[in-house]
């Protein structure tokens, strides 16, 4: 008579069960395996976690700018490998934050946001246009009359006017889209300085990203200000500190480096080297203005060369944090590796990932000076790139190295030439229509300038349109699981700090104004 398949199945299991215990002394044979131990002990490890639900008192955004799923990967494992240690066990800081979740990027109009409104979301908890920020939806790019009236409040303005510190810290232009998101509104995330917008905009009472940022009229304004960008806060004609033959962009003769210490006076610095923030008192300073470079900071795999010296990320994030810590109601801090996605678009994976573990070494910072009971950190990104890694390299292989196979020889395509494990979909690296691909044998792939090959050949890559990640430490960090839409970041920020409910109880009290 035959047995039903479960009932054999069933027979097999507890036979082999028994022969199990027999060798090992137990159900498991694996017991012992180093990786099942590993995951064991993180299981166990979530299962003691418990909810932090007290109010932050400080909220720190770390936005790695085009640090998609894939970058964070390879980063990783470059960490690792230039440590001298297993890249692929390897783990950055902020993937050992206790909280997880995957964000949806979509801007309001676009599958694939550019960085302004993604910036924008997780600042206000709203989705709008590519090119604008701050903006509600309604508002399409450089539409200046349509802006007008349809400024969102960003976390930071509603700190200010619950009495906390404000800060923006990135390696882009301070006026570049993801910092210009925690103190700017505008149609166009281009119009950095009056340079770059139309008179007739002008006329209409749009004002370019520098002049708000030294004008915000929300408490008293940020208190840490840092990147580069000088040559949009210098009039034209005005020779640039550091590159004397270079001179500031604006046509309107104002020097807004001077109006920002006219506005705080005694207790301001300007300064735009490394060695001035290292001399810097930051406890004699309450409102900082550091501008690096006349645009965009050097990449960390340049900034040794910088003629006059720049901060790491790490460093900027600790100056930062320690004036903005001495402000007992607390303080909100965004920090942008906005460099990242700049080396993606030259198709230059290798500049990347050195911004991606510069990047991580600012969470390492923040994480080594500020308490986990009363600080919320979050990480993400605001979007994706291109970046793709490839093939079945070896454990040990190189990441930017050639895809190698089982015996240590370079794996070959069907055109009989090797490829390496990073490439891009698309990007300056491709090949143009007729030519052949290039033959890597003989080429170092681990050079600065090298660019990763690509498939469909574009002046500049592009974002990629997926989900990011977010990482998150500190009160109300557990809010942060499962799949989220971007803006979602924003209210958990304002929920953990009550940001919101604060600023209200002090518009109330008529402690503090707003424009």
């Amino acid at each position: 008579m035959a047995f039903p398949r479960a009932r054999v199945f069933g027979a097999c299991l507890i036979a082999g069960l028994a022969a199990t215990a027999a060798r090992a002394d137990g159900p498991l044979v694996q017991a012992n395996d180093p990786y099942f131990k590993s995951a064991d002990e993180q299981l166990r490890a979530v299962m003691n976690r418990h909810a932090n639900t007290r109010r932050a008192k400080n909220i720190i955004l770390f936005v790695g700018d085009g640090m998609g799923v894939t970058t964070i990967t390879a980063g990783r494992i470059y960490g690792g490998q230039k440590a001298g240690q297993d890249g692929v066990s390897h783990k950055l800081t902020f993937e050992t934050l206790p909280y997880a979740a995957l964000s949806r990027t979509y801007s309001h109009d676009s599958q694939v946001t550019d960085s302004a409104p993604s910036a924008a979301a997780m600042n206000t908890g709203v989705k709008s246009r590519n090119g604008t920020i701050n903006v509600d939806s309604n508002v399409h790019e450089n539409d200046c009359a349509a802006s007008l009236g349809r400024h969102v409040t960003t976390l930071a303005e509603m700190a200010e006017i619950a009495g906390m510190s404000t800060g923006a810290v990135t390696t882009t232009r301070i006026t570049h889209a993801t910092p210009a998101a925690v103190y700017a509104h505008t149609a166009g995330r281009d119009w950095e300085s009056d340079a770059d917008m139309k008179a007739e905009d002008m006329a209409r009472g749009c004002v370019d990203i520098a002049r708000q940022l030294v004008e915000m009229r929300y408490g008293d304004g940020l208190e840490v200000a840092m990147g580069g960008g000088r040559e949009q806060f210098l009039p034209e004609g005005t020779p640039d500190p550091e590159y004397p033959k270079k001179t500031g962009a604006r046509k309107d003769g104002l020097n807004l480096i001077d109006a920002w210490q006219r506005r705080y006076g005694d207790r301001s610095a300007f300064i735009w080297n490394q060695r001035e923030l290292q001399l810097l008192n930051t406890a004699r300073v309450d409102h900082l203005l550091a501008l690096f470079e006349p645009s965009h900071m050097q990449f960390e795999a340049d900034r040794v060369r910088d003629p006059a010296g720049e901060p790491s990320l790490a460093e900027m994030t600790f100056r930062a944090i320690s004036i903005l810590e001495r402000n007992p109601k607390g303080f909100f801090l965004m920090v942008e590796g906005g460099r990242i996605d700049h080396a993606h678009h030259g198709g230059n994976a290798i500049r990347a990932l050195e911004d991606t573990v510069a990047f991580d070494e600012a969470v390492k910072a923040a994480l080594a000076v500020t308490d986990p009971r009363d600080t919320l950190i979050v990480v993400t990104a605001d979007h994706s790139h291109t970046l793709m890694m490839a093939g079945y390299p070896s454990r040990d292989n190189l990441i930017l190295g050639l895809a190698d196979r089982e015996d240590g020889s370079p794996a070959l395509a069907n055109d009989g030439k090797p490829y390496t494990t990073l490439s891009y979909a698309n990007g300056p690296g491709a090949v143009e229509e007729g030519h052949p691909r290039a033959d890597l044998s003989n080429v170092d792939t681990t050079a600065l300038n090298f660019r990763q090959q690509a498939l469909v050949p574009t002046r500049s890559e592009t974002h990629g349109g997926e989900d990011v990640a977010i990482f998150a430490s500190g009160p109300w960090a557990h809010l942060f699981q499962g799949v989220v839409d971007e803006n979602y970041t924003f209210h958990v920020m304002n929920h953990a700090g009550a940001i919101e409910e604060r600023a209200k109880t002090a518009i109330r009290a008529g402690g503090m104004h707003r424009r």
